[in-house]
């Protein structure tokens, strides 16, 4: 597999229902990966892959991204899918490797993973039990390339964002949720009194929404 990655494994026999979590800017599998006992009480097999740009974010430390980020400006397209295709190609190996339920997988993406995110369901919603986007945003250039289908309807989509994010503005996300709906996708956004961040309440709502989106699902 080309892709460094962390694996949290539910106890018991497979095939589970999956999460595939893509880290934002600058971090790594092992932020999402710590995660994982704290969602359906560990019952979800949690996939989180290292992006695969590797670059210095302090002295010996280094970060991971997805693609070249350009703050508010254009979607850098070559890195984009760049990195579109390296995970691609590991969520292949992924699923051949590990006990995943292709019925009951789901993706989540937090701030720069949120774009993967969006980009792998929207393109192939059929694939996905659901798409979760954490502090993220969906650009517009991207959205433009989705067309509305039925496809869309039949995602649970959810989208939280933190009020006092001064990464990621809410607004970003705001816009982010009008433009998933006029996709037709049915969105639960909730804003919270967070920065760029995860908090208890963000994380209790994300659990009741999982139970629901599975239970749903069955």
């Amino acid at each position: 597999m080309d892709l460094a990655h962390a694996v949290y494994e539910p106890e018991g026999d497979g095939p589970f229902p999956t999460l595939y979590a893509l880290h934002g800017w600058g971090s790594n599998a092992i932020d999402l990966i710590n995660l994982a006992p704290h969602l359906l009480g560990g019952a979800l097999l949690v996939i989180a892959p290292d992006g695969p740009l590797r670059f210095p974010i302090g002295e010996g430390v280094y970060g991971r991204g997805w693609f070249p980020i350009a703050g508010e400006g254009p979607l850098d397209r070559e890195g984009f899918l760049a990195g579109r295709a390296t995970l691609e190609a590991f969520l292949a190996d992924a699923n051949e490797r590990y006990q995943v339920d292709p019925a009951r997988a789901l993706v989540l993406g937090f701030s720069q993973g949120g774009v993967m995110a969006y980009d792998l369901a929207l393109r192939e919603p059929e694939r996905y039990a659901g798409l979760i986007a954490l502090s993220s945003w969906l650009p517009q250039e991207l959205a433009e390339l989705y067309e509305s289908s039925p496809g869309h309807g039949l995602l649970p989509t959810l989208v939280q964002h933190g009020s006092q994010d001064p990464m990621i503005p809410v607004e970003r996300a705001e816009a982010s949720v009008r433009r998933l709906r006029a996709l037709g996708l049915p969105v639960t956004y909730g804003d919270y009194e967070m920065g760029h961040a995860i908090s208890p309440e963000s994380l209790r709502d994300l659990n009741r929404w999982l139970q629901e989106t599975l239970q749903r699902g069955q």
